[in-house]
Formats: C-alpha cells, structure tokens, sequence
C-alpha cells in the first residue's frame, strides 16, 4: 500500500518515498508565463509542497534530482523542460517569524538570510563580485547587518547569485503572511509591514536580476 503523505511538505521526500501524489506538476508551466506573482490558498491546500517542487525543477543546485520529474505531466512539456535545473533559486519560508516584538523578528530575519547564504557559500569568495558586494554579504552572513540592509537583503543576494551564475534568479517565498500575523497580535504592525515592504519591494521590483 501506498504512503498517504500527511503532513509532508518536501517534494523530494514525497516522491522519493513514493507516496500518492496528485501530478500539479503542469503549475511550473503556468509559473513560467508569469513575473512576480502572489498564490493565495487556505491552510494544508498543499502551498509549500507546491514551491519546494518549483524549487526542486528550477535550481542549478538540483541537477541530480532531475529524476524527480519523470513520468509527471510537466516531463512531456518540451519547452518547460528547457528550464529544468538551469535557475539560482533562493527559497526561503517565514514560518518561523512568530516572535512577539519587533526586535525578536528581526532576529529572526537575520537567521534565515543567515541560513540562507550558508547554503550559498561560493558568493562569499566569488572572483565575479566586487568586495563591497562581499562586504555586505559577508556582514549579512555573520549577522551583524543592520535593518537597513536586511530590509534589501534579498535584492543584494539575488543580484550577487546573477552576477555570479550570469543566470537570473528565481526567489521563492512561503509563509509571508505569518510575520504579520505575530506583528497584528503582540501591536508592531506598522514596524513589520514597513520592513516587509521594503524588503519585497527591493527584491520584487525594479530587480534586474529577477527571473
């Protein structure tokens, strides 16, 4: 029998394991077609299984788990699959920005863009950035940025993975509703949705390293 995959929300586990899975691969198709684009659903409507399979199709650093893909629908799909594993992808989830002040958020914030650049290493030593680029990288790394650069964190990143890879950069990000959700009931709202917005809006808009 078949594994019902409750509660799994990595693509790579659910297929390795193989357990059922209804094909939304044809979704990478229609992501294609657009530029930046925001999913709305409601809780457990599969959204973080669905962007950890974008990331699993789109990164250069998944080549060797192309596998995933064969047989599904999109492994049909010729000019999709020109795209497959050809991307830097950053992907990131906010999930874990619960925090009860502003202070705590930010920290928080830090640690992922933290974990986030450990999982992008050969920026920090590139031949291809400027050691200013470096410096910010490298200051974002140790976390010891301040908000004015965490709040451009992810343009600063993506433009330096551009520059590096000569590819644009796809950004991926799950769960941004929840840092606003945590500011609306413990009363910073008005700080988070100011840093949110100018960290979406860095990266998001006006980034010609955006894919």
């Amino acid at each position: 029998m078949k594994l019902i995959p409750t509660g799994i929300e990595n693509f790579k586990e659910l297929i390795d394991k193989d357990a059922y899975y209804v094909d939304k691969t044809n979704f990478i198709s229609e992501v294609l077609n657009e530029k930046v684009v925001l999913y709305t659903r409601p809780r457990r409507f599969g959204k973080t299984l669905n962007m950890s399979m974008l990331y699993y199709f789109f990164s250069n650093k998944e080549k060797e788990n192309s596998y995933l893909f064969d047989g599904l629908s999109i492994s049909h799909n010729s000019e999709a699959m020109k795209h497959q594993n050809q991307y830097p992808v950053i992907f990131l989830s906010l999930k874990e920005m619960t925090n009860s002040s502003y202070e705590r958020q930010l920290n928080a914030f830090s640690n992922i863009i933290y974990e986030l650049l450990e999982k992008n290493l050969e920026l920090l030593e590139s031949d291809h950035l400027t050691d200013i680029t470096k410096n910010k990288l490298n200051s974002l790394h140790s976390e010891t940025a301040s908000i004015e650069d965490l709040s451009t964190s992810l343009r600063v990143i993506s433009q330096a993975m551009f520059t590096h890879y000569h590819q644009k950069v796809i950004i991926l990000i799950d769960e941004y509703d929840v840092p606003m959700q945590a500011a609306y009931q413990n009363d910073y709202y008005d700080e988070m949705v100011g840093f949110l917005r100018s960290l979406f809006s860095s990266s998001l808009k006006t980034n010609d390293a955006l894919e």
